[in-house]
């Protein structure tokens, strides 16, 4: 590794990177197309995560099994979102109801209904 590509200018430049990925995240949803704007949203999290990853934790530099527990870790995340997204994203089971939230009732101060 030499200074030149991991000086200051080089961290300056994947910080200024993360705040405009950062921004087009931001306004992503303000285009109006659902479909879009999640493709962009996990797609620039993903992009962020291994920037991040790669350049201010240097997951590269590191030994094999490092990225190998890294993989496993995502790996057993996403098994468990995916056992168990099924059953918490319904609005009612067999032991619980999750009720609807109304949208039409206007709320005061406090959450106060008027």
């Amino acid at each position: 590794m030499s200074d030149e590509t991991h000086g200051p200018a080089h961290y300056k430049k994947i910080w200024a990177l993360l705040v405009v990925l950062l921004a087009i995240s931001f306004l992503g949803p303000f285009v109006g197309i659902h479909w879009l704007t999640l493709a962009t949203a996990f797609g620039i999290a993903i992009w962020k995560a291994w920037l991040v990853l790669k350049n201010f934790m240097h997951i590269t530099a590191q030994p094999r099994f490092v990225s190998y527990m890294v993989a496993t870790c995502l790996v057993f995340m996403l098994l468990f979102y995916a056992g168990t997204a099924g059953d918490v994203m319904k609005h009612s089971g067999d032991q619980w109801y999750k009720p609807q939230v109304e949208q039409s009732a206007p709320v005061g101060h406090h959450g106060e209904h008027e």
